[in-house]
């Protein structure tokens, strides 16, 4: 499958390898109304990196290591971290970080805001070969819940709700796919079906577009999927060499850009989508 886009659309935004605060192997990237990129690091921190790329400041940390992270409508963020096993959350009026739920997750990793509803919805992966519920769910005023989804899933990771609200997309990395887990009317989780199967080999993130298509970030090898409507998968960029696309994890857009953060790595990238079809 030929790539839609050559590797030289894509460019590093940030390198953090030498920065202080360092780019410790970002794994969650989101996008501030600002325009500033936020990521987590595999040390637990919290970091903004200015709109223009042009630098970086630790705004908190944990000691752990941040999985996920996602924005609520009020600029305060949730942010899985993998070793205390928990969702912490940054709150913006006071710069606070602190532990915000947890409710028996094994290994939470993508956080999805529900202003609608009301909630978070949190991916547990729980561990290779270890298939079980992948969907916890939490109160966004006092952090309670617990499991969402019963539904067995495989190495359950990025996560998306749907436009529409009704219903979200669920990496599999483990099968590998994307699933779509219903919301019913009363706040249950419905029928779970895949929509795109197989991503290979290790799909992770997930984002919508400006086209309105569905984006997949793929850990290996190193490239981003493309996927409009029931269309199939269409291979949007790849880096054989995994040096400015290094596993990428995480995706989010501002605009007609594209950015990853970079597990392999100690930096975030950039892919310009502008000039892309239907963009």
């Amino acid at each position: 499958m030929k790539p839609l886009l050559d590797i030289a659309a894509a460019r590093v935004f940030f390198d953090g390898v030498f920065s202080t605060p360092r780019l410790a192997h970002p794994e969650g990237v989101a996008i501030h109304p600002d325009g500033s990129v936020w990521c987590g690091t595999e040390t637990g921190d919290l970091i903004r990196i200015e709109a223009d790329g042009s630098a970086a400041r630790l705004m908190a940390s944990t000691g752990g290591f941040l999985l996920g992270i996602a924005f609520d409508a009020a600029g305060n963020i949730f942010a899985c971290d993998l070793k205390h096993a928990a969702i912490f959350r940054y709150e913006a009026a006071t710069g606070a970080f602190a532990r915000f739920a947890a409710s028996g997750i094994g290994v939470p990793n993508y956080p999805v805001v529900d202003e609608a509803r009301g909630v978070l919805y949190v991916t547990d992966s729980r561990g290779n070969n270890n298939i079980g519920p992948g969907v916890f769910r939490y109160d966004l005023a006092s952090g309670a819940g617990g499991v969402w989804c019963e539904a067995p899933m495989d190495f359950a990771n990025g996560c998306l709700l749907a436009p529409d609200g009704s219903g979200l997309y669920v990496v599999e990395s483990d099968v590998p796919c994307v699933s779509f887990v219903a919301i019913s009317a009363d706040g249950s989780a419905g029928a779970v079906r895949r929509i795109a199967e197989p991503v290979p080999n290790v799909p992770d993130g997930l984002a919508f577009g400006p086209d309105g298509a569905l984006y997949i970030s793929c850990y290996e090898p190193s490239r981003i999927y493309r996927k409009k409507g029931d269309g199939p998968l269409e291979l949007l960029i790849e880096d054989p060499k995994a040096t400015v696309l290094a596993h990428p994890t995480n995706i989010a857009f501002k605009g007609s850009k594209l950015y990853t953060a970079n597990l392999g790595r100690w930096h975030i990238t950039e892919i310009d989508l502008s000039g892309l079809d239907a963009i």
